[in-house]
């Protein structure tokens, strides 16, 4: 196991867990980690984040449906500009979308960027759509959590368990699935077992996330 020092406004300097290999996650697995929040960034950069994410949260009565409505939008709307995007089920209600980068990009660039196109979505859907925190404005709607693109926030990881009495997984989607769930065709919830049962028959569905490398659009990098 090893283990890297990171600068944090307000905590100071706190060694992080880099587990990069099967014994650390068991040892991870037996300290009951059953979840696990990565930066956006590798420790060998911590300045430099590996990709955008969009945290679709419902608000009641919203649900997964409407997240995968707006998922389908943001995917339309990188579509336009020529990148593409990754769907995963955040294990619980919501749904997340990963544009990878793996460029030569900072959080300085990808959080503004984020939070436009958060806001551009909120003005093309305001029925459907929020891209503030308050959460009195979420009533039936889906927030588009732009705030996770910052060094200090970690977003929960693909293929890991969540804490519920009966632990669903956090699991990479196809697009043809979250257009399924759009139209009310298809429960995007996944167990472990089915989740193995899926890599099998799918490969690893959030691999191009971790190799694809795309560029921000020029404005953005400026």
């Amino acid at each position: 196991m090893r283990s890297e020092p990171v600068g944090m406004d307000r905590a100071g300097v706190i060694d992080f867990v880099v587990c990069d290999d099967k014994p650390t996650l068991i040892w991870l697995a037996q300290l009951a980690a059953l979840e696990l929040h990565p930066s956006l960034s590798k420790v060998d950069d911590m300045e430099r984040p590996t990709a955008l994410v969009f945290d679709l949260d419902p608000g009641a009565p919203a649900g997964t449906r409407e997240c995968c409505v707006v998922a389908l939008r943001v995917r339309e709307l990188f579509d336009s500009i020529g990148m593409e995007s990754f769907p995963k089920n955040s294990g619980s209600k919501g749904i997340q979308v990963y544009v990878p980068l793996n460029t030569d990009v900072t959080y300085e660039q990808t959080k503004p960027f984020a939070h436009a196109v958060a806001q551009a979505l909120e003005r093309a859907e305001p029925d459907l759509v929020v891209s503030r925190m308050t959460k009195k404005l979420r009533v039936g709607k889906v927030l588009v959590d732009w705030s996770q693109n910052t060094r200090s926030k970690t977003t929960v990881a693909a293929y890991s368990l969540r804490a519920r009495e009966r632990p669903t997984i956090c699991t990479p989607l196809l697009w043809e699935e979250v257009e399924a769930c759009a139209n009310d065709e298809l429960e995007l919830r996944f167990e472990a077992a089915d989740v193995l049962a899926r890599i099998a028959e799918h490969g690893d569905l959030f691999a191009p996330v971790l190799e694809l490398e795309q560029e921000l659009p020029a404005t953005a990098r400026t």
